[in-house]
């Protein structure tokens, strides 16, 4: 009988030593695991003796873990699975009476193989949901914030990669992976949470449970690391106004100080460029500009387009917010980027529509009345079988009226290649 009684105290030991290792590993409860427990072993016992009033006695330090059916004390037994009479009552209980209740111990090993089966199954699922809360609490809690995560493992095929976030876990796409070199397992990376879903569809309609949504692309990835770098960002003398980005290449960052005393721009950089190399350097060398904020639409749109000098900025339609822009012929290429990539930033920086234009061209509103002029002078005949060219290069796509191939056409080789040196730095700055 002893070696019995050793034998369920050692394997209470045990499974409380299990559930030990898994609060530490997981983070679920004890208390929550023990809770699961008891409804399992309360769903058995209605099962197996139609009773499920049932109550516990643990203690976890002496490996303690008993169960009991309490049954009521009637003079006259009606329900034998829920009543006893007084004699069997006092049996139990020596101070039972009439209308008391009583504790009948439970051999949990005698509640069959079915029983059993289903006390696992509620166990298991409890388990699961309280890992679904706790990683939805945590995920909740680092909502809208970079966090450092951990590298589990890295798909082959997908190049997806499994990162703990404490001890949650949350995958990072590869098209996600901007800025990284080849990651590897037990690697630290940053990642922003852009979204945390409750409840994500699996399949066959099963539910996966919580999800973060993680992304080094999106604009507020930087807007965090900027506030990470800057003091005068995470304080609010500094604001950012807006982010323009394509992940990988390039940002452009409008920001403005609430004090006249603070330089925005300056703040942003740091001394020798320390703050915002650190950035340039976990962003992967993506190049960023960084530029004062201004009230006035022309002025912004101007400051917008750098490292471009710009000419003037007039306001075509303040309504629908479109623009035309000219620049100088020396930088136009400059002012129009890489495949276009300055200019559309800078539509995506304002809020505006850009037309750009070089200062010696012939197009837009202008262009019935110069073409007249230049058949007049008989000059220019060249330029004149050119104009649809031009035109169609500057067409809008939304947000863009310029291409970079139409700057080629007017641009010298020389001056291409002034504007192609220029555009290649890492950071610039625009007041």
């Amino acid at each position: 009988m002893k070696k019995k009684e050793n034998s369920n105290t050692n394997d209470l030991k045990e499974m409380f030593s299990a559930m030990q290792e898994l609060e530490k590993s997981k983070g679920i409860p004890m208390e929550a695991m023990l809770e699961n427990i008891k409804k399992s072993i309360e769903k058995a016992c209605k099962s197996n003796y139609n009773n499920d009033d049932v109550v516990f006695a643990v203690d976890v330090e002496r490996g303690v873990f008993q169960a009991y059916i309490q049954k009521t004390v009637v003079e006259e037994v009606t329900d034998p699975d829920r009543e006893v009479d007084e004699a069997k009552g006092r049996e139990l209980d020596v101070h039972a009476v009439i209308g008391s209740k009583v504790r009948i111990p439970i051999d949990t090993k005698n509640l069959g193989r079915i029983s059993v089966q289903n006390a696992r199954s509620v166990i298991r699922q409890g388990i699961r949901d309280k890992e679904r809360e706790i990683t939805l609490e945590e995920f909740k809690k680092k909502n809208k914030e970079i966090v450092t995560a951990v590298v589990e493992n890295i798909d082959p095929t997908t190049g997806n990669a499994s990162i703990r976030i404490d001890k949650s876990i949350a995958t990072l796409t590869k098209a996600e992976q901007v800025g990284i070199a080849e990651l590897k397992e037990g690697d630290s990376v940053k990642v922003y949470i852009a979204d945390v879903r409750e409840q994500e569809p699996g399949k066959k309609g099963k539910n996966k449970g919580p999800r973060a949504v993680i992304s080094r692309t999106c604009n507020e990835f930087v807007e965090r690391l900027f506030e990470l770098e800057v003091p005068e960002i995470y304080d609010g003398t500094v604001r950012i106004m807006s982010v323009a980005r394509e992940a990988g290449s390039r940002t452009k960052l409008a920001v403005v100080s609430e004090n006249p005393d603070v330089d925005s721009v300056g703040a942003c950089i740091g001394a020798r460029g320390i703050r915002v190399a650190k950035i340039v350097e976990e962003l992967g060398g993506e190049k960023i500009d960084i530029i004062e904020y201004k009230e006035k639409p022309e002025e912004f749109i101007a400051a917008a387009l750098s490292p471009a000098n710009v000419v003037k900025v007039e306001i075509l339609d303040e309504e629908n917010k479109s623009c035309r822009v000219t620049v100088p012929d020396s930088q136009l290429s400059l002012a129009i980027g890489n495949r276009g990539q300055n200019a559309r930033l800078a539509a995506r920086l304002t809020g505006w529509k850009v037309d750009i234009r070089p200062e010696s061209g012939f197009y837009g509103e202008d262009e019935d009345e110069k073409e007249e002029d230049l058949i007049e002078d008989g000059e220019n005949e060249e330029l004149l079988e050119n104009t649809e060219d031009i035109n169609d290069a500057f067409s809008d796509d939304d947000e863009i009226i310029a291409e970079e191939e139409s700057a080629d056409e007017i641009l010298s080789n020389e001056a291409s290649e002034e504007a192609e040196t220029q555009a290649e730095e890492d950071v610039t700055v625009s007041e």
